[in-house]
C-alpha cells in the first residue's frame, strides 16, 4: 500500500479526480486529498473526505502542531496533481508555497506527476510551455493533456486524460524499481497498436483479436520516460494513453500511410499492431446475403509490408540512428524462423510472442523473446504487458544514438 497525495486544482475537470481517487483507494492505497481553496468550488470538502477517509484542508494552519506543510510531502510515496491548472503549474514552477498543496509540492522527495487540464489557448501559451519545461527539467512527470471536448463548445488539446489512464500511470510509477530507468527525454517515438480490419461489405470485415493493450502499455511507458509519443491506433476501444497523441486508422493501407507519414522524424518506431496480411480484392457495396447458393470465393490481395517499408524509408532518408522494432505474434516461435523474419523486415529488434493457450491478444500478460539484428536474444518471461514494455524500451534506449 502506497501513501499517495492527490492534489486537485481549480478546474472543471476536478470532478474526474473523484473517479481517480476511488480507483486508488480500491487498489489499496492510502490517499490524502489536498485541493486548492478554489478547487472546493467545483467539488466540496465532504466529497473528498468521504471518498478518501482522510481529513481535507487547503491551508497550512489547520492541525499546525503536526506541521502538515512539511510532513505530508516528506511521507508521501507519490504525488499526483489532477487537474493541474495553468495557475497551479505556474506557482509550482516558481516554487511558491502559499497553500498546503504548493507547500507539499516543495517538500515532496517522491515522484511527482502533473496532469494538466485547461483551455487550449492556455496550454499553448508560451508561459505555460516554459513552466512545463522547467518542471520537467526538475524531474517531474508532466503528462500532455488529451484532445477533445472542453468547457462549453470548445474542443482541442487541454482535456484531462481519463481517470483509468491516470490510475495506470500512477501504478506504473509505483511499480518501478528504485534503480535508474533509461530516459527517452527529448525523443520522439511512434507506436502502432490494435488490429486492422479489411472490409468485405458494409457490415463484415476480415480482422483479428488484437485489442491494442500491448501497444498502449508501450506508449504509457515511453511517456513516463519523457518521450513525445504518437500512437497509430487501429480499432482500439481503450482510453487514449495519457500524454500520447493518437492517430486513428481502420485498414492495413490506412495504417501504412499513417505510419510512413509519422515515422520520418521519429527516433524510434515500434510496430505492435496486428496487421492483416491480405484484403478482399473487391468490397461489396451491399451486404452479402445468403440466397441458397454457395457463396462466391473471396479473392484476396496482399497488403503492403509496413515494417519492411519503414526500414526502407529509414534507409532512403539516411536516418541510420532511428531504431525500428517489430512485433510478431506466432504460434510457431522457432528461433531460426524468427531471425529469418528479422532479416527480411530490416528492423533492429523483433519481439516474438506466442499466441494461444491464454497468451497474446486480449490478455493482461505476455511473454516474448526479443531478437536483435546484432545477434542478441533477450527472453522476457510471462508477466504484465507493462513489464514487457519496459524491457523493450530498455533495449531501444541502448541502441539510440
Amino acid at each position: 500500500m502506497a501513501r499517495v497525495i492527490l492534489g486537485v486544482g481549480a478546474g472543471i475537470a476536478a470532478y474526474k479526480a473523484c473517479s481517480l481517487l476511488r480507483l486508488l483507494r480500491e487498489a489499496g492505497h492510502r490517499v490524502r486529498v489536498i485541493p486548492t481553496a478554489d478547487a472546493l468550488r467545483f467539488v466540496g470538502e465532504p466529497t473528498w473526505a468521504a471518498l478518501s477517509g482522510e481529513p481535507v484542508t487547503t491551508d497550512v494552519w489547520t492541525s499546525v502542531s503536526e506541521v502538515p506543510h512539511v510532513r505530508l510531502g516528506q511521507s508521501a510515496d507519490l504525488v499526483i496533481v489532477a487537474p493541474a491548472t495553468a495557475d497551479l503549474l505556474a506557482r509550482a514552477a516558481a516554487g511558491m508555497s502559499g497553500d498546503l498543496l504548493t507547500a507539499t509540492l516543495l517538500t515532496a522527495r517522491c515522484p511527482v506527476i502533473y496532469a494538466p487540464a485547461m483551455h487550449t489557448e492556455m496550454w499553448e501559451h508560451p508561459a505555460t510551455a516554459a513552466n512545463v519545461s522547467l518542471l520537467r527539467q526538475r524531474g517531474a512527470l508532466v503528462i500532455d493533456p488529451a484532445s477533445g471536448r472542453l468547457t462549453g463548445a470548445d474542443t482541442g488539446p487541454g482535456r484531462l486524460p481519463e481517470p483509468a489512464e491516470l490510475f495506470a500511470v500512477v501504478q506504473a510509477v509505483l511499480s518501478r524499481p528504485g534503480g535508474p530507468v533509461p530516459s527517452l527525454a527529448g525523443r520522439a517515438v511512434v507506436i502502432s497498436a490494435g488490429g486492422t480490419r479489411e472490409e468485405l461489405d458494409p457490415v463484415r470485415f476480415l480482422g483479428n483479436w488484437s485489442t491494442g493493450r500491448q501497444g498502449y502499455a508501450l506508449a504509457r511507458a515511453a511517456t513516463l520516460r519523457g518521450a513525445s509519443v504518437t500512437v497509430v491506433a487501429a480499432n482500439v476501444e481503450l482510453p487514449d494513453p495519457a500524454g500520447a497523441r493518437v492517430v486513428r486508422v481502420t485498414s492495413a493501407r490506412d495504417m501504412h500511410a499513417a505510419m510512413l507519414a509519422e515515422a520520418g522524424p521519429a527516433d524510434a518506431v515500434v510496430m505492435t499492431a496486428a496487421v492483416a496480411d491480405f484484403r478482399p480484392v473487391v468490397r461489396s457495396e451491399a451486404k452479402i446475403k445468403k440466397d441458397g447458393r454457395p457463396p462466391d470465393p473471396i479473392a484476396l490481395a496482399e497488403n503492403p509490408d509496413i515494417l519492411a517499408d519503414l526500414a526502407a524509408l529509414r534507409s532512403a532518408q539516411g536516418r541510420a540512428g532511428q531504431v525500428i522494432v517489430g512485433f510478431a505474434a506466432e504460434t510457431d516461435t522457432d528461433p531460426d524462423a524468427a531471425r529469418g523474419k528479422l532479416t527480411r523486415k530490416g528492423c533492429d529488434l523483433l519481439v516474438v510472442n506466442p499466441v494461444g493457450g491464454g497468451l497474446g491478444f486480449g490478455t493482461a500478460d505476455n511473454e516474448a523473446v526479443v531478437y536483435g539484428a546484432d545477434g542478441s536474444s533477450t527472453p522476457i518471461p510471462r508477466g504484465a504487458k507493462e513489464a514487457l514494455a519496459e524491457v523493450v524500451w530498455n533495449l531501444v534506449a541502448m541502441r539510440l544514438k
